[in-house]
């Protein structure tokens, strides 16, 4: 445990002097592991765990799926998703910023990147909604909060990683996200709604459209709801492997953004470069990830603190509840992936110890980290806004987000008290 501890004080201080945590816990994980089972193991640990990452079959499914996720972006997509929200949600209060939130959801169901889907809706969305009188505070906020849905609604990437890194089955995991991705987004309309009630002048309603306008505006996502029906139905039945439905994906996405006259081959090289680019940096992390994972093993450190938790003797859902708060703590000072691959080795031995489902804990791991994406002092989500809308002051973005943090509140009290609410699609496909 003494050096378990070493270890991640260790890494914390190579966090805080600048190196990228990649690189921090290749450093971390191979010193520890040499010092505890000699040099030539952790030499050989470098080497194998970096081939058997690259190369194993499963990991697949990441570059495929972001692969998938950036022709979507390229397909202009999420210009039809608001317009269709907009048309359907803009002449109730706070409408346009429920509509923001519903094309965020529908965004990141196909992207599977919080931050990505932050970035575009704001471009797509703040324009409107400043020219219909919103205030930058709630505008702002939804799409901040908005965008949190892109790392829990299938296909997300960090759901996968969570997959990896517990070999749990992943097409159960984006199964078991489906439904606290529409809670959520549910819950942040009604936030929207509520906040808009309460101070018209933040969000005010603008004119019904018809029926037929409505449909009209909905014939532009059509195909990018076949997509998704394709990828989840097939993952969801059994008819094809997450992997063999990223492949899927990918290719119905490039034939998508094709179609729409989207790509040219200058478009094409773009998208397979950022999703090589991204592909890597995601692969070194998740490396890095395994070596200091393999390093907390060798200390039996998950072990230890099982034992210990089980010698005490207190109801498991008090244990729940500690790890929940360590996770909101760590939240404010660290990324989300950061704190996902550094805790996730650490609790979920002791988490499976205490008899709960690790596809539960997964989700509730991620709505967690959606939290930390738009909470003060480090929200991902609220930097890449304050990026792309330089006008908007950091403090007001915080402001806005303040009731949708609430709304995630009761959102994780919920899952926590109905585990059953979370594993009823996963237990359907038994």
């Amino acid at each position: 445990m003494l050096i378990a501890g070493i270890g991640f004080i260790a890494l914390f201080a190579l966090l805080f002097a600048g190196i990228p945590i990649a690189f921090g816990m290749v450093i971390v994980g191979t010193v520890g592991f040499a010092y505890l089972s000699g040099l030539p193991p952790a030499l050989a640990m470098i080497g194998q765990v970096a081939f058997d990452t690259v190369l194993s079959y499963e990991f697949s499914v990441l570059p495929l799926f972001i692969l998938m996720g950036n022709f979507v972006s390229r397909s202009r997509l999420s210009e039809e998703l608001y317009a269709a929200s907009h048309a359907c949600l803009g002449h109730r209060r706070g409408g346009l910023a429920m509509a923001t939130i519903v094309a965020c959801a529908g965004f990141s169901a196909v992207c599977g990147s919080s931050l990505a889907t932050a970035a575009t809706m704001s471009k797509v969305a703040m324009p409107s909604m400043r020219r219909y009188g919103y205030a930058d505070s709630l505008a702002s906020g939804s799409i901040a909060a908005g965008g949190t849905l892109g790392i829990l609604i299938p296909p997300s990437v960090i759901l996968v990683l969570y997959g990896i890194m517990t070999e749990t089955e992943i097409g159960k995991l984006f199964a078991a996200g489906f439904l606290p991705g529409i809670l959520g987004m549910a819950l942040y309309m009604l936030s929207a709604n509520l906040v808009s009630r309460f101070n018209p002048d933040l969000g005010p309603a603008v004119a019904r459209v018809d029926w037929s306008g409505r449909w009209a505006a909905m014939k532009g996502i059509w195909g990018i709801l076949v997509l998704f029906g394709i990828v989840m139905g097939g993952i969801y039945f059994g008819v094809f492997s997450p992997t063999e439905a990223a492949g899927i994906g990918a290719s119905g996405a490039f034939l998508f953004a094709l179609a729409r006259r989207t790509l040219n081959m200058r478009a094409i090289i773009d998208v397979l470069i950022e999703t090589g680019r991204t592909s890597t940096m995601v692969f070194i992390v998740l490396i890095g990830a395994i070596m200091f994972s393999n390093f907390i093993d060798v200390t039996r450190a998950p072990n230890n603190i099982q034992g210990f938790v089980e010698s005490l003797r207190i109801a498991p859902i008090l244990v729940i509840l500690v790890i929940l708060a360590i996770y909101i703590i760590l939240g404010c000072v660290l990324d989300s992936i950061a704190m996902m691959l550094l805790t996730v080795p650490i609790f979920y031995p002791l988490v499976a110890g205490l008899g709960y489902d690790l596809i539960w804990f997964g989700i509730i791991v991620v709505v967690v980290i959606e939290i930390s994406l738009i909470t003060p002092p480090i929200g991902l989500n609220v930097y890449v806004l304050r990026a792309t809308l330089p006008d908007v002051p950091l403090g007001t973005i915080f402001r806005g987000v303040t009731p949708f943090i609430f709304a995630d509140v009761v959102r994780l009290a919920l899952l926590v008290l109905l585990p059953g609410f979370v594993m009823l699609l996963p237990n359907l496909m038994d």
